[in-house]
């Protein structure tokens, strides 16, 4: 007499469950990773600010040296467009992403002032956040003393602030 074993038949892959637990360990993971890569994100966004508002003192300096019957000018003077030809309006110290005032998620403008006899003895420069606490926490200021100050959780800055060491 033979004996007929029954064998179980089972489909090849994955059951419900275990696809469940892998989507479940994939969402653990990006709910830790993705608020680590937005603040990463945030701080990149600052340091291009900050390095900016260097670029655009420097390129005040540049400019006013260049021009001295002006002196210092606004943000749009300082860039010009690619291949740029140097004139008074347009300087080309700073690339064209720059001066048009918006660059890595930062609006920047450089107000001239003191004028003295059709010169513009002075300026204030200023990077703020487009969105506070979304592309950035901190805004970054500058005037003709080459000092960068910082304001953090706010979108003004001033000279009365702290100082980017």
């Amino acid at each position: 007499m033979v004996m007929k074993t029954k064998t179980r038949h089972r489909d090849k892959g994955f059951s419900l469950i275990e696809l469940l637990i892998v989507v479940a360990i994939i969402l653990i993971v990006a709910a830790i990773a993705i608020p680590n890569l937005m603040r990463a994100r945030m701080s990149a966004h600052e340091s291009s600010a900050a390095a900016s508002i260097r670029t655009i003192s420097t390129a005040e300096v540049s400019y006013a040296s260049t021009f001295p019957t002006v002196g210092y000018t606004a943000l749009s003077s300082l860039g010009g467009a690619t291949p740029c030809t140097p004139s008074i309006t347009t300087g080309c110290f700073v690339d064209s992403v720059l001066s048009s005032g918006t660059k890595e998620g930062y609006n920047f403008t450089v107000t001239p002032g003191g004028a003295s006899g059709g010169i513009n003895a002075s300026y204030t420069s200023l990077a703020s956040p487009s969105a506070l606490n979304g592309s950035g926490s901190r805004s970054f200021c500058s005037d003709q003393s080459g000092v960068i100050y910082f304001n953090p959780n706010a979108l003004t800055c001033s000279a009365t602030n702290n100082v980017l060491q």
